[in-house]
């Protein structure tokens, strides 16, 4: 499956101008979508966990303390293991978060999330695998198919942003439902470059994900 990068993009930013006029005026200002996928697929979903409902300042400062306490090092899901619920609690984690974390940290070393197949798989598929894992629901598996696998035909329904922003942008009185978006994504052509045209919907924001 094609990721994203330059040439999707601008290839993207054409195919969307000229099928949705509403979304034209931001490509025009934006420019191209600046998504970078990685394949750091283990680090970023624990960072993923550990960013949930925090500020990025704070998010930051907590993954420090984190590689801190595995002596510097992003440490690995057996090392994860080692650890446990209280000490991940006095870096700063809350309960639930530090039992996500082993959680994905226990699912990657029983074989039940494999990231040497994602790339494999289709968006469902890796959906389904990923929201196994207690803490991480559909949102976040989204999240990590757009920014980090790069999947380029991701529709984000649940993503405030989104809601937000389609609601300005297509005239909806109130936040647009999940089914909704999906009718404005299949009204306006957005397909196959839903993540893309969902990027130009965040860009059209003031609190647009510096990404």
């Amino acid at each position: 499956m094609p990721r994203i990068s330059p040439t999707l993009a601008s290839q993207a930013a054409t195919y969307l101008a000229e099928r949705d006029p509403l979304l034209r005026p931001v490509i025009e200002r934006v420019g191209l979508c600046t998504i970078r996928p990685n394949r750091n697929y283990y680090q970023e979903l624990v960072d993923a966990i550990i960013s949930q409902q925090l500020s990025v300042h704070a998010a930051r400062s907590i993954e420090q303390r984190f590689r801190e306490l595995f002596g510097g090092s992003f440490p690995t899901a057996e090392q994860i293991l080692s650890s446990d619920v209280d000490s991940l609690r006095g870096i700063g984690f809350s309960r639930a978060k530090a039992s996500y974390v082993l959680d994905l940290a226990q699912h990657i070393v029983d074989g039940k999330v494999r990231f040497d197949h994602l790339d494999a798989l289709p968006n469902e598929a890796v959906i389904a695998e990923l929201t196994a894992v207690k803490g991480i629901g559909v949102w976040t598996a989204h999240m990590f198919l757009m920014f980090c696998m790069g999947r380029a035909d991701i529709l984000p329904v649940g993503d405030l942003g989104i809601r937000n922003g389609i609601r300005q942008l297509y005239g909806f009185a109130d936040a647009p439902t999940p089914q909704q978006i999906t009718e404005v994504a299949a009204a306006h052509h957005w397909h196959p470059y839903e993540s893309i045209a969902s990027w130009y919907v965040w860009q059209s924001l003031d609190n647009a994900p510096a990404v």
